[in-house]
């Protein structure tokens, strides 16, 4: 950092803390700095003045390159997701049961990682620096999959395609393969949430609130871009690799992922970024923690909550929060005794109400968090027993094998049209009748959601039972085409246009400026649960069902089985699920930011173009 713009961020920091009187002082600053004074511009560095936003250009520039990125990155992502399944069953020699289970565990532990990001963002790296690292870590994974694939697996060379098979695995070759493809979980996870959220953090809102759209627009974009990605890995790589020539597949994912760091890397200096502003851990804590303390206090009508002065709040960076009547007792902890009027304030007994309210926010979030756990499961089953349904249906078109797992492509199209007729025809359609010029809101985007990924379901479900109709004894595929999975692939893309976009604007913009990247790790750790309870739906059924000689519903041989039972017991759980997500939804109460800081904001930004001469 040159001592120019150490300077100007010395004095924005000034500004938020002192306003303007603190600002007449950075002037001075500067004005010293000019006559060659230092002193005072390295004393404040060294004091601390670390959490706000450092400006470069940010806006849509920096934006569409972290797009770009995320469409890299997903692509290679896919590259190895979509068709792992095969793999394990085809290279590994899993039967289809266990290779199901172990896709949902891979996937719900790439997801799960995302909270791991989220918290070293916001606590302590912050989302630039989390999303290089959990790249780097991201492509190490890569590497050693395909370098294992290469030396230990795939032997002979062009085995796996389903008819040539594999030697048998060797230990060395087996680690290597877990270890790379649990790195790549670790680094993608990580990786997912933070950019999403940094990319909302190239638009500032309290600056200019017309790109309060364009974060809006940011997240659908953002969406579009992840399967646009996934795009080419669900047709060309599939191919390739559904043919046996796995290590080419996984070799181009590597490099697809090497691209997108370096690109990520170029845009540096472009970016605009916030600083972590601490643990929010401990912050939570202390709610609960001074709460109980105070258990027997009473507030008395008109008394007032402890709040620091000026425009900021005590969490460093982050906006203060308006208070609000729920879980009231959890406002016993900024209630102020003469004890901590007369004595240092101590934070395990003394909390401010932003402080407060941004414990509320996260205990609000979680009934809604916890109700899309569900639709994950349903989103789950595309990488597990769609490709697996699709495996033994007629899926020769000609001489052309056309790869179980390349139905999915169905739902990337579905999802880009229907991006588009939601913003182009259902958007300003729904805001003639609601009045709100978004359409719909973000609650009202995910309970729809829900209801088309049950259609979803059902539609599996009857693909089920026609393709049972038409085995014939002796043969492994039925005659029933694999086009007949297009409709459920087709409503899981619709349904996550309005499930996963409504659910990233919802967490990231619900979530307090302190935990943003937990707020955007919300909808990742949903996908994650949703694997691991997929996972143990299919145990429990596989244990209830398989007794005797009965094969169970999901038993190696598909066509003695009854798989339209699982997505119809799926479909079930989804209309309970859905009507305990319209309750949790009316309850919900949205978070009520200060909004007096916006102007403050303005202010401080004109003066630091007075001073420093930068727009």
């Amino acid at each position: 950092m040159d001592l120019q713009s150490a300077t100007a961020d010395m004095s924005l920091n000034i500004a938020v803390e002192e306003n303007q009187k603190q600002l007449e002082q950075a002037k001075l600053a500067y004005e010293s700095y000019n006559n060659g004074t230092e002193q005072m511009a390295k004393k404040s560095i060294r004091n601390g003045w670390c959490c706000f936003e450092r400006k470069g250009s940010g806006g849509w520039k920096a934006a569409v390159l972290l797009l770009v990125n995320q469409g890299l990155a997903t692509l290679a992502f896919f590259g190895v997701g979509v068709n792992l399944v095969l793999f394990l069953t085809r290279v590994l020699g899993q039967d289809n049961a266990a290779a199901a289970n172990s896709v949902s565990k891979w996937t719900g532990t790439v997801y799960l990682f995302s909270l791991v990001g989220a918290f070293l963002s916001d606590s302590y790296w912050g989302r630039y620096l989390t999303c290089a690292i959990f790249q780097l870590v991201y492509v190490l994974g890569l590497v050693l999959l395909s370098l294992s694939s290469w030396l230990f697996l795939i032997k002979p060379e062009g085995c796996g395609d389903g008819k040539l098979t594999c030697t048998p695995t060797s230990s060395v070759g087996v680690a290597m393969f877990y270890l790379a493809v649990y790195l790549v979980a670790f680094g993608y996870g990580g990786y997912q949430p933070n950019i999403a959220t940094f990319g909302v953090d190239q638009f500032d809102e309290a600056l200019n609130p017309r790109v309060k759209d364009s974060k809006a627009k940011f997240f659908g974009y953002f969406y579009f871009a992840l399967n646009v990605g996934s795009l080419f890995s669900n047709t060309i790589l599939v191919y390739y690799e559904d043919i046996g020539k796995w290590t080419l597949g996984f070799w181009v994912s590597t490099g697809s992922a090497i691209a997108a760091l370096i690109l990520f890397l170029m845009g540096s200096p472009g970016y605009r970024y916030v600083k972590p502003c601490g643990n929010p851990l401990p912050r939570v804590a202390q709610v609960f923690v001074a709460s109980v303390r105070k258990r027997k206090e009473t507030l008395a009508e008109g008394d007032d909550l402890y709040e620091v002065d000026g425009s900021e709040s005590a969490i460093k960076g982050s906006r203060k929060i308006l208070h609000s009547d729920e879980f009231e007792c959890l406002d016993k902890a900024a209630i102020m005794t003469e004890e901590d009027r007369n004595n240092p304030k101590n934070p395990w007994r003394l909390c401010t109400i932003s402080q407060v309210e941004e414990a509320k926010c996260v205990i609000r979030m979680l009934p809604i968090w916890l109700c899309t756990i569900i639709y994950s499961v349903i989103f789950t089953q595309m990488a597990s027993l769609f490709v697996e349904q699709g495996a033994v249906m007629k899926y020769k078109i000609g001489n052309f094998h056309l790869p179980a797992a390349s139905m999915s492509a169905f739902d990337i199209f579905s999802v880009l049209i229907c991006t588009g007729i939601y913003s182009h025809v259902l958007v300003p359609l729904a805001g003639r009748f609601s009045k709100n010029p978004r359409g719909l809101t973000e609650l009202q985007r995910m309970g729809i959601g829900l209801i088309i990924g049950l259609l979803a379901m059902v539609a599996a479900g009857v693909t089920e039972l026609e393709r049972l109709k038409r085995v014939t004894e002796g043969q492994p595929t039925s005659s029933l085409s694999i086009f007949w999975q297009i409709p459920q692939y087709v409503l899981v893309g619709a349904s996550e246009v309005f499930m996963y976009v409504g659910q990233l604007e919802f967490f990231n913009g619900q979530a307090p400026d302190g935990i943003k990247s937990f707020g955007s790790s919300l909808c990742m750790a949903s996908i994650s649960l949703g694997n691991y309870v997929s996972s143990m739906l299919v145990n429990m059924v596989m244990g209830i069902t398989a007794k005797g000689n009965s094969p169970g519903w999901i038993p190696e041989d598909l066509n003695n089985g009854h798989m339209d039972r699982f997505y119809f017991l799926i479909a079930a759980l989804t209309v309970v699920d859905f009507v305990i997500y319209v309750f949790c939804a009316k309850w919900y109460k949205c978070i009520n930011l200060d909004e007096s800081v916006t102007e403050f904001r303005k202010d401080r930004q004109q003066t630091e173009e007075e001073v420093f001469g930068r727009v």
